[in-house]
């Protein structure tokens, strides 16, 4: 793929990853959020961190089996979204449900699995983001590096168990997204117990 095609790509992907937050901000500045503006904020910013963290676990089977190595360029933008998204997601909870308590949250935390699950896995995310530089990369070294980003896998169920915990009746979003982690997650395993060739420690795939 040629430096000018990645470059609009990557543009591409940057400005569909910033438009859901524009509308968000849109709708709420227009009071269009609905009955509950802060459940529907939450919600949303939530199904985002979701969904841009499977499509950056997407990038490595699609990769493989496609043959299109260039994808690879992206992972790393679509898992800082994800990060993102995922603040943000904490944010409208410690602000605007919990007005930044750190007495009501730590209560919440430990009495609300869903709440528990979530603050985990967001914290676990956050060793992840703080690695993703190259300067990074080349200080932990490659092995050490792709060791501590194995913890997406771990991240991912957290996400979805917490999405699941959240809602009380209609589960079939939350169950859509575990089927969807089950074949990515599917996927690796049957690649790792199949003896498929390891590439070298400093660009394997997650």
């Amino acid at each position: 793929m040629r430096t000018d095609d990645i470059k609009f790509t990557r543009l591409l992907l940057f400005v569909n990853a910033v438009v859901p937050l524009v509308l968000l901000a849109w709708d709420g500045y227009f009071h269009h959020l609905g009955a509950n503006p802060v459940e529907f904020a939450t919600r949303t910013t939530g199904v985002l961190t979701l969904v841009l963290l499977f499509v950056s676990l997407a990038v490595t089977p699609l990769r493989q089996l496609s043959g299109a190595h260039w994808l690879i360029k992206f992972r790393r933008m679509l898992g800082l979204f994800a990060f993102f998204y995922g603040c943000l997601h904490l944010l409208t909870y410690v602000w605007f449900d919990k007005f930044f308590s750190v007495t009501e949250i730590a209560h919440d935390t430990w009495k609300r699995p869903f709440i528990f699950v979530g603050m985990a896995s967001w914290l676990l995310l956050v060793p992840l983001a703080v690695t993703s530089t190259n300067a990074m990369i080349k200080r932990l070294g490659g092995r050490r590096w792709q060791s501590l980003h194995r913890l997406v896998y771990l991240i991912a169920i957290g996400g979805v168990i917490h999405y699941w915990l959240l809602v009380k009746a209609d589960t079939r979003v939350p169950l859509t997204f575990a089927a969807v982690l089950a074949v990515l997650l599917g996927y690796r395993l049957v690649k790792a117990f199949t003896g498929a060739p390891r590439r070298p420690a400093s660009v394997l795939p997650r």
